[in-house]
C-alpha cells in the first residue's frame, strides 16, 4: 500500500468529520478504550498536557510545544485538521510522523480496528498515541479534535488542562448557549489536576469553578492575570511583548488574536515552571519567537508575500471572526480583496455581517463535501451589501484577486481551514511556500 492509498483508505473507510461532518461524530469514548487497551494504553507512558478550546487550540499547543522543545524534552504533538498533509497531526520535535509508519500502522492494524469501525480522528489518536510512546516522547500537548467530555483525546491523565476561551462553535453537538459548551469543553478536567482557562466571561466562569471545584483542581483565570503589560505589533511580523514576569520578548505569530493566546500560555507556563517542568525562562522567550520554524505551525494569520500584501488565516466562526475584522479593518492599504467561503455547520450570517463593506469579493468554495456553494455564499453576501465575484475552487479565487490587485493593496484568503488548505496546497504545488 503506498501512503497516497493509505490516506485514501483513512478518508474512504473510516468516517471523517472534516469531509461528512456530523455524520462521522462519534458519542462516547467505547472504541476509543478498546484501541487504548489493545495498544496497550501507549499514553501512560509519557506526561501529556491537554487542550481544549473553541478558538486558539492549535497556536496555544504548538507555542507550548516549542516552548517545550527549547527546555530540551522530545515533545509529541498532535493537533487537527492538517492543512496540507495528514502528517502535519502528529510530530515529535517538530517533525511530521513518517508516510511509512502511516502506512506500517493501518497494514499492521487494520484487520483488529475494522470490525471496530472507529471514526477517522479515533484511529488517528490511537496512531499518534502508539507513535508517541515508540519514540520516546517525554511530553506530549494533545490538543482536542471536539468539545472535551466525549473527544477520544479524553482519555489520557495530564498534568495540565488548558481551556482557551469559549464560543458559539458545533453547537448542534456541545449546546446552544455558552454555559452549555463550557460544561462539553470542562469535561477534560481532571482530579487533582490544575486547569487554566484562557477566557470566561460570566456565564461560562461559574462552569469551570463547579467543575474544578468537584475534581479538587487548582484553576486559574489567564485573564485576570494581567501578565502582559503590552503587546505592540512589529513591522517584520509578531509582536513585542512586555510582561512581568518574562520580560520583553517577540512573539513570532501574527494576528492580534494571538494577544489572548499569549496570556493563556503564559499562564500555562508560570504552572510548568511552579512544577519544574521549565526550569529556564529563555526557554519560554524562545519558544514564543520561533513557533512556526520549530514546529511547522501554518495559517495563523499568516503573510504570503508583502507587495500585495497577502495573507490567509484559518478562523472559521463567530469567535475567530470578533478578531479578524479588527485585523482587516487596521490594514493600511489601496484596496482590500477577500477570496472568502466556509462550511455548512458555520454560522455564516453572523460572520458576513463582520466582513467590511469596502472590500472586492471572490467567493468561493473549498474542495470538501461541507463546503457552501460559492453561489450560495454569494447569494447571502450580496443580500449585506458585498459584492464579487464567484468561483469553482479557491486557487481560481486568488488567482484573480492576485491579478486584479496593485502592489499597495491586500489580499485576504480565509472563511474556512478548508479555504486555507487548498490555498496552502496550492501555493506549495507552485513552489510558493516550502
Amino acid at each position: 500500500m503506498t501512503y497516497q492509498a493509505c490516506i485514501d483508505y483513512l478518508y474512504h473507510q473510516t468516517p471523517v468529520f472534516e469531509h461528512t461532518g456530523a455524520s462521522a461524530y462519534k458519542e462516547g469514548l467505547e472504541t476509543t478504550i478498546a484501541l487504548d487497551k489493545h495498544f496497550n494504553h501507549p499514553h501512560q507512558n509519557f506526561k501529556t498536557i491537554h487542550v481544549a478550546g473553541t478558538n486558539g487550540k492549535g497556536s496555544c499547543s504548538h507555542t507550548l510545544a516549542s516552548i517545550l522543545m527549547h527546555e530540551g524534552y522530545r515533545v509529541g504533538l498532535y493537533t487537527s485538521p492538517h492543512l496540507i498533509d495528514f502528517r502535519e497531526r502528529i510530530k515529535v520535535n517538530g517533525k511530521p510522523i513518517s508516510k511509512s509508519y502511516v502506512v506500517n500502522f493501518v497494514e499492521q492494524e487494520r484487520n483488529f480496528f475494522e470490525p471496530l469501525r472507529p471514526s477517522f480522528f479515533e484511529l488517528t489518536t490511537a496512531m499518534a498515541f502508539h507513535f508517541f510512546a515508540e519514540q520516546h516522547v517525554d511530553i506530549a500537548v494533545i490538543e482536542v479534535g471536539l468539545g472535551g467530555r466525549l473527544d477520544c483525546t479524553n482519555i489520557i491523565s495530564p498534568i495540565l488542562s488548558i481551556i482557551t476561551n469559549i464560543s458559539f462553535d458545533h453547537t448542534q453537538f456541545l449546546g446552544s448557549t455558552l454555559a452549555q459548551i463550557a460544561s462539553e469543553k470542562a469535561g477534560i478536567i481532571k482530579p487533582y489536576t490544575d486547569v487554566i482557562i484562557g477566557e470566561s466571561n460570566d456565564e461560562t466562569a461559574p462552569v469551570f469553578c463547579e467543575k474544578a471545584k468537584d475534581c479538587h483542581a487548582s484553576i486559574v483565570f489567564a485573564d485576570q492575570a494581567d501578565e502582559i503589560v503590552s503587546a505592540t505589533a512589529m513591522d517584520e511580523g509578531g509582536f513585542l511583548y512586555e510582561t512581568k514576569h518574562f520580560g520583553t520578548f517577540r512573539g513570532e505569530l501574527g494576528g492580534i488574536y494571538q494577544q489572548k493566546n499569549a496570556c493563556t500560555v503564559l499562564a500555562a507556563c508560570r504552572n510548568l515552571m511552579a512544577k519544574g517542568v521549565i526550569q529556564h525562562r529563555n526557554s519560554v522567550t524562545d519558544g514564543f519567537g520561533d513557533v512556526c520554524q520549530a514546529t511547522g505551525l501554518m495559517g495563523r494569520w499568516q503573510k504570503i508575500q508583502e507587495r500585495p500584501l497577502v495573507v490567509c488565516d484559518t478562523g472559521h466562526n463567530v469567535g475567530g471572526w470578533n478578531y479578524l475584522k479588527q485585523q482587516i479593518a487596521r490594514q493600511s492599504c489601496r484596496d482590500k480583496h477577500i477570496v472568502f467561503g466556509m462550511v455548512d455547520d458555520k454560522d455564516i450570517q453572523t460572520v458576513l455581517k463582520m466582513l467590511p463593506q469596502d472590500a472586492h469579493y471572490y467567493y468561493t468554495q473549498a474542495d470538501n463535501h461541507r463546503a457552501i456553494p460559492a453561489e450560495v455564499v454569494a447569494e447571502k453576501a450580496e443580500a449585506l451589501g458585498l459584492k464579487g465575484k464567484t468561483y469553482k475552487t479557491v486557487s481560481a479565487a486568488y488567482e484573480d484577486a492576485l491579478a486584479n490587485a496593485s502592489a499597495d493593496d491586500f489580499i485576504f484568503v480565509g472563511g474556512s481551514s478548508y479555504v486555507v488548505a487548498d490555498f496552502l496546497t496550492f501555493l506549495k504545488k507552485k513552489g510558493k511556500i516550502d
